[in-house]
């Protein structure tokens, strides 16, 4: 089997692009050199005193920066930029959109979690970046607005993440598939290794929420997850419970094995915690690329309208069939 690269990929497929061909794969370019900074440095995270722990300041949402948040962040921004592709970007470490002054000619704005399950690097835990780019509305050549970024994900030209385990990947989509590219050291290179992901035919049998916050959930939360932990041969129950606490890594297992990720609303955050435009709309873009659903517990999720950067939503995401059942504890049609 021979080598393909993700560039090599990209190219080959140019019909699969809904935009500028030129301009996304040069935005996959960059996005993997950022991946590749950032990779170098979580593996030397032990090693270098310098990025392991907090900042000492809270991001726009209220949550302890770490050191290689900011750090991440900045890297994406500095590669991007100098594609001249991008005019603006909206990322969950900035309280504000950037524009990028230098390239107002850009037709595309970029949306990021620089580096997802942060608080995770310490303890060597699987960590991710996530993307979403969507074509501007304001006219070229001048700085980007709010409107711009707050579209509904179904605008998505192109989604992704990078994911930072026992190896790094990246998986992308641009709404005509997706595709994993995992990177070798050696080569330098994202190398094709998962073409065409599928959630498995079966749906899977693994679940991931944070039980701690059961006590704060919905009770028809509740009665879903006492199902899945019932004994019932029939139906293959229960469910395997696997939750790493990093996004990214949860929703690729999930992927790959098949199960369902469940960030859902509680009483102290009854919109969730996700972040619509960060985090869940590039990724339920990527399951319904890769057969499965996301919703936020009624709505599809890339039908929402925005009404904020950092607008925080439930998350429901996964195989169609858990997806399903989940969902269906939530309308009443399912007691457990």
């Amino acid at each position: 089997m021979g080598i393909t690269t993700l560039e090599q990929f990209a190219r080959e497929h140019e019909s699969s692009f809904s935009g500028n061909c030129e301009d996304l794969i040069g935005l996959l370019s960059a996005m993997q050199l950022g991946g590749k900074v950032v990779h170098q440095e979580v593996n030397k995270a032990g090693l270098m005193q310098h990025i392991l722990g907090a900042v000492g300041s809270q991001n726009v949402q209220g949550e302890e920066q770490q050191k290689l948040d900011v750090r991440a962040n900045d890297v994406f921004i500095e590669v991007i930029e100098r594609q001249g592709i991008i005019c603006g970007v909206g990322s969950e470490e900035l309280d504000d959109h950037v524009n990028l002054t230098s390239c107002k000619n850009g037709e595309y704005v970029l949306l990021m979690d620089p580096l997802d399950g942060s608080s995770n690097i310490d303890v060597n835990v699987s960590i991710g970046t996530i993307f979403s780019v969507f074509k501007r509305k304001s006219p070229i050549g001048t700085d980007a607005v709010l409107e711009d970024f707050l579209q509904p994900g179904t605008e998505q030209v192109l989604a992704g993440y990078i994911l930072y385990g026992s190896s790094t990947m990246l998986v992308y989509t641009v709404g005509n598939g997706v595709h994993g590219f995992t990177y070798d050291p050696g080569l330098g290179e994202f190398c094709l290794s998962h073409q065409n992901m599928k959630f498995p035919a079966n749906g899977g049998k693994i679940y991931s929420i944070n039980e701690g916050n059961i006590g704060q959930c919905d009770d028809s939360v509740k009665r879903f997850v006492q199902y899945c932990q019932e004994d019932n041969k029939e139906d293959g129950r229960p469910l395997t419970a696997r939750y790493i606490g990093s996004l990214v890594a949860d929703f690729h297992r999930n992927l790959i094995k098949g199960g369902l990720y469940i960030y859902p609303g509680t009483k102290k955050a009854p919109n969730g915690k996700l972040r619509l435009m960060y985090e869940c709309n590039p990724l339920a873009l990527m399951a319904e690329q890769a057969g499965g659903k996301a919703l936020d517990g009624y709505q599809r999720i890339l039908e929402l309208e925005p009404n904020d950067l950092h607008q925080r939503v439930p998350f429901f995401v996964g195989s169609n069939q858990l997806t399903d059942l989940a969902t269906s504890f939530l309308s009443n049609e399912i007691t457990a």
